[in-house]
């Protein structure tokens, strides 16, 4: 062989070795690039699934204050329409107390009570009209034992046991279950604790 054409291929191999290392290099930087490309993509997806996680809390946590506001005004307003009548039924009481009371009075006179006859009809119409939006009567009885829930006491008087109704001045109500006003009565307290406290006074 000879010296030229063994140059050029020693040239040649020189030059091949070259452009596959210089190939290799850009391949080496491609799949590099390309796993940088990866990773950024990689982050991105977690940074997105993190903040479609944090929406989704937000969500769902607006949904739950949404329905529990809902509820409260359904709930608000089944109190109101439940207890509309309160305020007019206080309002009512002292002419239903004032009835009651006249009745205590019985006439002689035959005129009067055929007025008093009309008058009990319309009072019980209004008791008629109260029982229907949910009005109920307490009406202690002499003798009864005096309860803290639906009775007041405006008196004590002296009796053979303690905490018995003496007398009821006026009746109580409820309007469905929460009270309007409760009974008025005169509690008996035993002989002995009356006897204590005015000793005790007269100290």
């Amino acid at each position: 062989m000879k010296k030229n054409e063994q140059t050029d291929l020693e040239e040649k191999k020189v030059n091949e070795e070259e452009k596959t290392s210089k190939e290799d290099v850009k391949e080496e930087k491609e799949e590099n690039k390309a796993l940088k490309e990866i990773v950024r993509l990689s982050k991105e997806l977690e940074e997105s699934k993190t903040k479609e996680a944090d929406w989704k809390n937000k969500y769902y946590q607006a949904y739950a204050d949404l329905d529990n506001t809902r509820k409260n005004l359904a709930k608000d307003h089944e109190v109101a329409l439940k207890y509309r009548a309160m305020g007019f039924i206080e309002k009512l009481l002292p002419a239903l107390d004032s009835f009651e009371m006249a009745f205590k009075v019985k006439p002689q006179d035959e005129k009067i009570k055929n007025y008093t006859k009309g008058f009990e009809m319309i009072l019980s119409q209004f008791e008629k009209a109260l029982a229907d939006e949910g009005v109920s009567v307490i009406n202690p009885q002499q003798g009864d034992v005096f309860d803290h829930n639906t009775m007041q006491a405006i008196a004590t008087e002296e009796g053979e046991k303690d905490g018995l109704i003496k007398a009821v001045y006026l009746k109580g109500y409820f309007l469905k279950d929460r009270i309007v006003r409760p009974a008025m009565v005169i509690v008996t307290k035993a002989k002995e604790e009356v006897k204590e406290e005015v000793s005790k006074a007269n100290k």
